[in-house]
């Protein structure tokens, strides 16, 4: 197994961040479905596991920074997915077997994703994230509370969302050293030591746990998965920020009837169109 921290710092409020993301979120699924492939949303609803216990079947353990979380929103989706993955695993895949499911609880400012193939691949793959979103820069060195084990083995890295994009990815109006806010007058992200300078600031700590048993293949995949999910949280981020002016004003019940609205679009958008967004080129 491997386990990466990603560090993701932002000129935002952690508060302002949960609308933010919830936003960006719903936009970024309309750039990834067309052409039979993307996102399909089953379940978006609260939660609340107060009184639940470990070994009970709908219990998660909602922890981190020294807090336990009980209550939340849960979301349950269908990702369909062909040319998001690369070649030599698409043809060793029998069909179906690239649909993948995720699970995830919204304890906000925890969060805790499980992302499963559980018609193929069962308890043999696996993918866990856990985010915490904390007001400072970066520097917290155990915000998930790891073990010693798990401590030696974690590899942190280090997102900087002004400069860190392949050229592939890299589109001008999601660039945050062109961006300013004309609502916030935040940005450009233009100065080297920005993480360290910027007002308000706040970290996103996205641990992830990534188990994927196939002999022969293990560890490539494994390997190849975190650096999809580097690629993933720098593109997805640089968009949070440079779509400051259009969440900035909403309220959560905004984003709440935007995610209804964007479930509609989004299974209408599955069958039509052409495949979108972010592709594995083989």
């Amino acid at each position: 197994m491997l386990l990466y921290e990603f560090r993701v710092v932002l000129p935002m409020e952690v508060e302002e961040y949960q609308r933010a993301q919830l936003y960006s979120v719903a936009e970024a699924s309309k750039n990834e479905t067309g052409g039979g492939e993307g996102i399909e949303v089953m379940q978006n609803e609260p939660f609340d596991m107060t009184g639940l216990k470990e070994g009970d079947e709908a219990y998660q353990d909602l922890s981190a920074a020294g807090k336990t979380f009980k209550t939340g929103q849960f979301t349950n989706k269908t990702y369909h997915l062909a040319s998001k993955v690369p070649r030599f695993i698409r043809i060793l895949a029998p069909k179906g077997a690239l649909e993948i499911n995720e699970k995830a609880w919204n304890a906000y400012p925890y969060c805790r994703t499980l992302i499963s193939n559980p018609e193929y691949m069962k308890e043999n793959f696996y993918i866990v994230i856990e985010s915490m979103h904390i007001a400072d820069n970066g520097h917290s060195e155990n915000v998930h509370n790891l073990s010693e084990k798990d401590l030696a083995i974690r590899q942190v890295v280090n997102i900087d969302i002004a400069a860190d994009v392949s050229r592939s990815d890299y589109k001008e109006e999601w660039d945050p050293k062109l961006y300013k806010s004309s609502l916030t007058g935040r940005g450009p992200l233009n100065a080297p030591n920005w993480k360290d300078t910027v007002k308000p600031v706040m970290c996103a700590y996205k641990l992830v746990r990534v188990h994927f048993k196939w002999w022969g293949l293990q560890n490539k995949v494994e390997k190849l998965i975190q650096k999809q999910e580097e690629r993933l949280f720098t593109n997805f981020h640089r968009q949070v920020f440079c779509w400051t002016d259009k969440w900035y004003p909403l309220t959560m019940n905004d984003i709440r009837e935007l995610e209804e609205k964007t479930k509609e679009e989004l299974d209408q958008a599955r069958v039509h169109g052409e495949v979108k967004g972010m592709v594995v080129k083989d």
